[in-house]
Protein backbone atom coordinates (compact mmCIF):
# COMPACT_ATOMS: atom_id res chain seq x y z
CA UNK A 1 0.00 0.00 0.00
CA UNK A 2 1.51 3.32 -1.05
CA UNK A 3 0.36 6.50 0.69
CA UNK A 4 1.39 9.96 -0.52
CA UNK A 5 2.95 12.18 2.14
CA UNK A 6 4.33 15.71 2.08
CA UNK A 7 7.37 15.18 4.29
CA UNK A 8 9.31 12.00 5.07
CA UNK A 9 10.34 12.95 8.62
CA UNK A 10 6.77 13.95 9.45
CA UNK A 11 5.53 10.66 7.98
CA UNK A 12 7.93 8.68 10.18
CA UNK A 13 6.83 10.70 13.20
CA UNK A 14 3.15 10.06 12.45
CA UNK A 15 3.16 6.41 11.33
CA UNK A 16 5.82 5.19 13.79
CA UNK A 17 5.48 7.45 16.82
CA UNK A 18 1.73 8.08 16.77
CA UNK A 19 0.27 5.00 15.07
CA UNK A 20 2.90 2.68 16.53
CA UNK A 21 3.96 0.98 13.29
CA UNK A 22 7.53 -0.28 13.01
CA UNK A 23 9.92 1.40 10.57
CA UNK A 24 11.27 -1.34 8.32
CA UNK A 25 13.48 1.02 6.33
CA UNK A 26 13.80 4.55 5.00
CA UNK A 27 15.42 5.78 1.80
CA UNK A 28 15.58 9.54 2.43
CA UNK A 29 17.14 10.38 -0.93
CA UNK A 30 14.07 8.83 -2.63
CA UNK A 31 11.54 10.12 -0.09
CA UNK A 32 10.45 6.61 0.91
CA UNK A 33 9.76 4.86 4.21
CA UNK A 34 8.29 1.39 4.71
CA UNK A 35 6.29 0.73 7.87
CA UNK A 36 5.59 -2.75 9.17
CA UNK A 37 2.12 -3.81 10.25
CA UNK A 38 2.62 -6.52 12.89
CA UNK A 39 4.28 -9.50 11.20
CA UNK A 40 2.51 -8.83 7.89
CA UNK A 41 4.31 -8.45 4.58
CA UNK A 42 4.06 -6.14 2.74
CA UNK A 43 3.65 -3.05 4.83
CA UNK A 44 2.58 0.53 4.28
CA UNK A 45 4.98 2.56 2.15
CA UNK A 46 4.99 6.34 2.47
CA UNK A 47 6.40 8.25 -0.49
CA UNK A 48 6.95 11.99 -0.66
CA UNK A 49 4.65 13.61 -3.19
CA UNK A 50 4.67 17.42 -3.46
CA UNK A 51 0.91 17.36 -4.12
CA UNK A 52 0.11 15.37 -0.94
CA UNK A 53 -2.42 17.12 1.24
CA UNK A 54 -3.52 19.53 -1.48
CA UNK A 55 -7.03 19.26 -2.82
CA UNK A 56 -9.42 16.45 -2.04
CA UNK A 57 -8.09 13.58 0.09
CA UNK A 58 -7.43 10.28 -1.68
CA UNK A 59 -10.42 7.95 -2.01
CA UNK A 60 -8.43 4.96 -0.76
CA UNK A 61 -8.44 4.01 2.90
CA UNK A 62 -5.98 1.86 4.81
CA UNK A 63 -7.71 -0.41 7.33
CA UNK A 64 -5.84 -2.02 10.21
CA UNK A 65 -7.12 -4.64 12.61
CA UNK A 66 -6.62 -3.81 16.29
CA UNK A 67 -7.63 -5.70 19.45
CA UNK A 68 -9.89 -2.84 20.66
CA UNK A 69 -10.80 0.02 18.30
CA UNK A 70 -12.28 2.18 21.07
CA UNK A 71 -9.13 1.92 23.19
CA UNK A 72 -6.95 2.55 20.13
CA UNK A 73 -8.98 5.66 19.28
CA UNK A 74 -8.57 7.04 22.80
CA UNK A 75 -4.82 6.39 22.72
CA UNK A 76 -4.37 7.98 19.29
CA UNK A 77 -6.45 11.00 20.26
CA UNK A 78 -4.13 11.40 23.25
CA UNK A 79 -1.21 11.49 20.79
CA UNK A 80 -2.85 14.28 18.78
CA UNK A 81 -4.10 12.15 15.89
CA UNK A 82 -7.10 13.71 14.11
CA UNK A 83 -10.26 11.66 14.60
CA UNK A 84 -12.49 11.69 11.52
CA UNK A 85 -15.20 9.71 13.28
CA UNK A 86 -16.01 8.73 16.81
CA UNK A 87 -15.79 4.96 17.32
CA UNK A 88 -18.84 3.42 15.66
CA UNK A 89 -20.41 0.00 15.98
CA UNK A 90 -20.11 -2.45 13.09
CA UNK A 91 -21.20 -6.05 12.64
CA UNK A 92 -17.89 -7.44 13.88
CA UNK A 93 -17.25 -4.97 16.72
CA UNK A 94 -16.10 -1.36 16.57
CA UNK A 95 -14.35 0.85 14.02
CA UNK A 96 -12.93 4.38 13.88
CA UNK A 97 -11.36 6.47 11.12
CA UNK A 98 -8.42 8.81 11.63
CA UNK A 99 -6.41 11.03 9.30
CA UNK A 100 -2.71 11.44 8.75
CA UNK A 101 -1.34 14.99 8.27
CA UNK A 102 -1.97 14.79 4.48
CA UNK A 103 -5.59 13.66 4.65
CA UNK A 104 -4.97 9.95 4.07
CA UNK A 105 -7.64 8.01 5.93
CA UNK A 106 -6.66 5.15 8.23
CA UNK A 107 -9.42 2.95 9.60
CA UNK A 108 -9.03 0.84 12.72
CA UNK A 109 -11.39 -2.05 13.32
CA UNK A 110 -11.76 -4.82 15.86
CA UNK A 111 -13.57 -8.14 15.96
CA UNK A 112 -14.78 -8.15 19.55
CA UNK A 113 -18.26 -9.33 18.51
CA UNK A 114 -17.03 -11.88 15.96
CA UNK A 115 -13.58 -13.04 17.13
CA UNK A 116 -13.74 -16.08 14.85
CA UNK A 117 -13.38 -13.67 11.89
CA UNK A 118 -10.26 -11.99 13.26
CA UNK A 119 -6.83 -12.70 11.86
CA UNK A 120 -4.88 -15.28 13.86
CA UNK A 121 -2.45 -13.82 16.37
CA UNK A 122 1.21 -14.01 15.37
Amino acid sequence: MLVPVGDLDAAVEFYANRLGLSVRFTVPERGIALFGVAAETPGIMAMVDPAAGQGAPPAMRVWLEVPDARAAAAELEGHGVEMLTAPFEVTTGWSVEVSDPWGNVIGLTDYVKRPELARPAF
